[in-house]
């Protein structure tokens, strides 16, 4: 820290005043302000220096010693003038504050003043509540509150000193180990900030390796670039090799530090009669007259000081008023996040009723996909509908490729069968980009951890949701044909030529017997995908977790309600599909099953086609009548009985396949889940909201103690910095 030794106070007592300005309203306690401490152990010889530094004469009685903060203000005036008064401790409490508040004095006379301030000394403490006699009575030792002192005369420099108590480390009658720590604790607080200058008061008849406060000052200030050391008690300084250690300190030749040292003397008891300049006369012998003469001596201690608080006043002055506007931002961001006041029901219902419809409008945003109507949208898990549409996609090929128990027969038509070798042949498999693109789900779901389910969902949906296995198809079995016989030939009647309606039934059930737990784990995964929704969405809007559990407590039953019903649906159509009597209207059945029988025609001619290349290069298959006529010979009415079973319930199945993934989608998903009336997006709404009691308002969003103390709290801060910034700125 580097210092102009012009002395240049007269042109900068504004900078000053506004600084001492924010001192009186504690903002201290926010922002680091520039300033001057002194702070040393007990017994260094502080008290004495701060009289020959302010003329203030600081009793030197044991009951009296600095057991609070002390901040003295000196300041050039036409007028004589002293004010004194307490400024309240950071944590004081409304009626301690109100208190000491009240505790004011105003002098004409600085010299009256310090006549009586023994008397003033002993008024002060006793209105912060401390005891009057350390070692007896009752009150506490040691106070957080600080004495102000303003000092106005003529002859008055421009300079801001705090005083705090000195460090002790035995504990004397009236004092305790807790109050070793509390003074510990209030050095620190005032010396630990960038823009205090800490002036570590050092008795020169002591090794300083012994003084606390060079460790405390080390903490805070590594390099030593804030800490001036003052050298107390030279008199009693008399072997040489003593004498000598000293002077290397001033030198900085021992233990450097940026600012350097100064050697002063102080009155003592023995010499307290004497005046500065008698007392200053012992740095005109030896070895302290061999001293850099503006290192010794109250006067240049005193002008080193002016000098060093004008430096970094106005140095850290515009970093001092950005850091007041940046807390001033903060507060009001973290009051925004509290969300307006609700003492009252109107204030609470008007605060839920603007959380629901914020929500309201983000779950219509998340089923519209439209994620550029909030940067909340960026969070993956708020992107409600492309997760669902996922799932469904995944859930929908699923079951195309394996809800089936067994395989059907591959039924291809005629012209695959008998091409040339050089034709391709259809397989009716997927397209690989298809495949490619439901593997792609399949990761995108596994990286939405849709399948796990935290203890806390698990707690809320057990009752509701299946146990969700890792994405896995189940594949269909290959025995149709052996199947299908074996429950033919044990259930077959008197059919002459025909069989059993109910047979079809009964295979088809067979034939869709997983489809009850495959469409489950859908639904189930639907059914977090949501939750998880609603629980993120509330977050992204209401940012206080005590809020947010109590309304969240309000509507989960609702909520788990609606689900049940969802799932119930869900339920419904499966027991339709799987109990009824097989029936369509659906005129592609016919199609399916005549195209089926053509194809099984087909097969049967197929070794019997003949080739025929016409003209131009076209090429056709000719058949005899009398084979097609006879193309069924040879066949047993089992064996065609098996084969119309089969081809009926193939061309069933497909048809009542599509209808039920879209069904289950439309009716259990999009009607119940998503985009109907008792979808569970509809619980939080305004008109739930209105239709509260007010004592159901008051459990879910009446301010907590802790919530309107933080917003107490953060109140007075932004109105105490926005002063602040009012004073620094005039």
């Amino acid at each position: 820290m580097t210092v102009s030794r012009e002395v240049t106070t007269l042109s900068d007592p504004s900078l000053l005043e506004k600084v001492d300005k924010l001192r009186d309203l504690n903002i201290g306690q926010h922002v680091p302000l520039p300033q001057l401490v002194v702070a040393g152990d007990q017994s260094s010889g502080k008290s004495s220096l701060l009289e020959s530094l302010t003329r203030i004469p600081f009793p030197k009685d044991q009951s009296l010693c600095t057991r609070h903060a002390t901040q003295i203000t000196s300041r050039r005036s036409i007028n004589d003038r002293v004010d004194i008064r307490i400024i309240p401790g950071p944590h004081a409490s409304e009626e301690h504050r109100k208190e000491v508040e009240g505790f004011q004095m105003h002098m004409p006379s600085g010299l009256k003043f310090r006549e009586q301030f023994e008397e003033i000394l002993k008024k002060a403490n006793e209105k912060m509540g401390l005891r009057t006699d350390v070692s007896t009575g009752n009150g506490a030792v040691f106070s957080e509150d600080v004495l102000k002192i303003e000092v106005q005369g003529p002859d008055e420099d421009y300079l801001t000193i705090i005083d705090v108590p000195g460090i002790f480390r035995t504990t004397t009658q009236g004092t305790t180990k807790d109050d070793m720590v509390i003074v510990r604790d209030l050095v620190k607080k005032y010396i630990k900030d960038d823009r205090t200058v800490i002036l570590a008061v050092l008795p020169s008849n002591v090794d300083i390796a012994t003084q606390e406060i060079l460790e405390l000052a080390e903490d805070y200030d590594k390099n030593g670039e804030r800490t001036l050391g003052v050298l107390t008690k030279p008199d009693l300084v008399l072997e040489q090799s003593a004498q000598a250690a000293v002077c290397d300190l001033v030198k900085g030749k021992k233990r450097p530090l940026t600012l350097g040292y100064f050697v002063v003397r102080n009155r003592g008891v023995s010499s307290s009669s004497k005046e500065q300049p008698e007392l200053d006369q012992i740095f005109r012998q030896q070895p302290w007259i061999d001293l850099p003469q503006d290192r010794v001596g109250i006067p240049a201690l005193r002008k080193q000081l002016m000098s060093l608080l004008v430096e970094i006043t106005r140095r850290e002055f515009p970093k001092l008023l950005q850091d007041v506007s940046n807390q001033i931002k903060d507060c009001k961001r973290e009051l925004q996040s509290l969300g307006p006041p609700r003492q009252d029901e109107r204030e609470q219902r008007i605060f839920l009723s603007r959380i629901a419809e914020i929500f309201q409008d983000r779950a219509r945003a998340a089923l519209a996909a439209d994620y550029n109507a909030d940067p909340v949208f960026d969070k993956d898990e708020l992107r409600l509908i492309t997760h669902v549409v996922n799932i469904t996609g995944v859930f929908s090929a699923d079951f195309q490729l394996g809800a089936h128990s067994r395989h059907f027969e591959k039924l291809e038509p005629f012209v695959s069968s008998v091409a040339s070798d050089t034709d391709e042949v259809s397989d009716l498999e997927e397209p690989p980009r298809v495949e490619s693109m439901i593997d792609n789900l399949r990761v995108l779901l596994e990286k939405a951890r849709v399948n796990d389910v935290a203890p806390g969902e698990l707690a809320e949906l057990g009752d509701i949701i299946v146990p969700l296995p890792p994405h896995k198809i189940p594949m269909p079995r290959e025995d149709f044909s052996a199947w299908i016989n074996n429950v033919y030939l044990k259930s077959r009647g008197l059919d002459l030529g025909t069989f059993n309606a109910n047979f079809v039934a009964t295979a088809f059930a067979e034939q869709s017997r997983k489809w009850g737990d495959m469409t489950k784990i859908y639904m189930s995964r639907v059914i977090i995908t949501l939750h998880r929704f609603i629980a993120a969405a509330l977050r992204s809007i209401c940012s206080e977790e005590q809020t947010r559990s109590n309304l969240w407590s309000a509507i989960l039953e609702s909520l788990v309600e609606r689900y049940k019903t969802a799932m119930a649906q869900a339920s419904v159509l499966i027991e339709v599909e799987q109990r009824k009597k097989p029936y369509t209207l659906n005129k592609q059945f016919a199609e399916a099953l005549s195209k089926a029988r053509g194809y099984r025609v087909t097969e049967l001619l197929r070794p019997k086609a003949r080739k025929d290349i016409k003209q131009y290069g076209e090429t056709q298959y000719m058949v005899n009548l009398n084979d097609i006529a006879n193309a069924a010979e040879g066949k047993s009415n089992v064996e065609q009985l098996q084969e119309e079973i089969h081809d009926i319930l193939q061309a069933y199945y497909s048809l009542a396949l599509d209808r039920y993934i879209d069904n289950i989608f439309q009716l259990a998903v999009d009607y119940c889940l998503l985009h109907g009336p008792s979808s569970p997006l509809k619980v939080f709404t305004q008109d739930w909201v209105i239709n509260l009691e007010a004592e159901q308002l008051e459990r879910i969003v009446g301010e907590t103690k802790s919530s309107k103390k933080c917003r107490t709290k953060l109140a007075k801060k932004i109105a105490d910095l926005t002063d602040a910034l009012k004073i620094l700125k005039t």
